[in-house]
């Protein structure tokens, strides 16, 4: 493990689902390693990790969000929106950013669903936190060939 800093930015909708994406992270890569922010919901996470990104104390950028159907918009249009945001804040930063928004087809705030999701955020953050590692050193070692 090099000793980089991480971003991990984390919407707070659904904060109890969401917030196991960073324990799956912590699994792989140490929590002294990592800064925390919070944004409200997942619209707003592009641009803090762009902001985040152009500071250059970070390696990778990771952002977790649960975008559910709340029946008064279109949630994979807002989905759709982040992703395509969280890319073009890595390509124009230089600075990997990477994705654990997830937009179920069927969601319904019972019991069943919130373990079968909690759950799921944690396997989705350690991915993420398998690709920071990886693409760390891939960009390492291209830079040294």
């Amino acid at each position: 493990m090099t000793h980089t800093r991480f971003a991990f930015i984390r919407a707070r909708w659904h904060a109890d689902i969401v917030d196991r994406a960073l324990d799956g992270f912590q699994e792989l890569i140490p929590a002294e390693q990592i800064d925390v922010f919070d944004v409200p919901g997942a619209f707003e996470m592009p641009l803090l990790a762009k902001e985040l990104a152009k500071t250059g104390k970070y390696t990778a950028i990771a952002c977790a969000a649960f975008v559910v159907d709340g029946g008064i918009y279109r949630h994979d249009f807002v989905a759709q929106a982040v992703v395509d945001g969280l890319m073009q804040a890595g390509m124009e930063t230089n600075v990997p950013v990477l994705s654990v928004s997830l937009t179920p087809h069927h969601y319904q705030e019972t019991d069943h669903h919130n373990a079968i999701y909690r759950a799921h955020f944690v396997d989705k953050g350690r991915e993420a936190a398998n690709a920071a590692l990886m693409i760390t050193k891939t960009r390492q070692e291209a830079l040294r060939a």
